[in-house]
């Protein structure tokens, strides 16, 4: 590959890379550990383009690199480095083994199953019975109270009767960053859902700090129409963010890991 179309394939391969990375992240289970496998994919597909050029899909082929990465690397998961974190982990080591990188995938970075199959070198249909799978198998976790901040009330209600159709609670919505601290104080929840840009031009990701320094280990969800704001290569970063416009599957699948990896005694049965 000569010098001449190099930064050519670095801009095409580096499109959508906090993407890449929020992948990694949540399949590794830490943000060091994903940033580090997102890098050598990088660089492995700039080394050699073969990987690259053999799918008809730019977004496939960085997703389908990073899995011959990570998997020739022995699929590592992350150390954790919280209680969450360890809690996560433990939960990751129960799965049905290949479920949860297809659920991801699908789920998350909105692969359909023939694109699953090409990344992770199986068939279609093989693919959509990892995701029933992983679906069944997250959704038979305990159920808990959940907190809903979102200034929009056709988006709130919609997320509401999702996880309620769940068999989540909900403790409630606020529709500012006071209102939230406020509801959180009145009632702790589980899982929070939480907008970046709310009602009175505050800010969610104040609000969840604010929260968190009540309640450290309450895993957030972030449903956001300005994911870059989130995604910046700082640390920390959120480990479970939904792009609006969102699906139904988008956020039932981030509420089932939510719950499934950082369920405790805390949670109702």
């Amino acid at each position: 590959m000569t010098s001449d179309t190099t930064p050519d394939l670095a801009s095409v391969i580096g499109t959508n890379l906090p993407y890449l990375r929020r992948y990694a992240r949540a399949l590794t289970g830490s943000q060091e550990t994903g940033d580090r496998y997102a890098a050598a994919t990088l660089e492995a597909i700039l080394e050699d383009t073969h990987i690259f050029e053999a799918t008809e899909s730019p977004k496939v082929a960085r997703f389908h690199a990073f899995h011959l990465v990570w998997a020739s690397a022995g699929a590592p998961l992350g150390e954790p480095d919280s209680r969450l974190s360890q809690r996560a982990q433990d939960h990751m080591s129960r799965l049905t083994p290949n479920t949860r990188e297809a659920l991801l995938l699908h789920a998350i970075e909105g692969f359909h199953h023939e694109e699953i199959g090409a990344i992770m070198q199986i068939d279609a249909a093989e693919a959509a019975e990892l995701i029933e799978i992983a679906q069944r198998e997250m959704a038979n976790s305990v159920a808990g109270r959940i907190m809903v901040i979102e200034d929009e009330a056709i988006i709130a209600m919609d997320i509401v009767a999702i996880v309620r159709e769940m068999g989540h609670g909900v403790t409630g919505i606020a529709r500012t960053r006071t209102e939230a601290v406020a509801l959180a104080a009145k009632e702790r929840p589980d899982l929070i859902l939480a907008d970046i840009q709310l009602a009175d031009n505050s800010s969610g990701i104040d609000a969840v700090n604010d929260i968190r320094k009540q309640f450290e280990d309450i895993p957030v969800i972030f449903v956001t129409a300005f994911p870059e704001r989130l995604l910046t290569g700082k640390r920390p970063e959120p480990a479970f963010l939904i792009t609006k416009p969102y699906s139904e599957d988008q956020v039932r699948s981030a509420v089932s890991q939510a719950m499934f990896f950082s369920s405790t005694e805390t949670l109702s049965a």
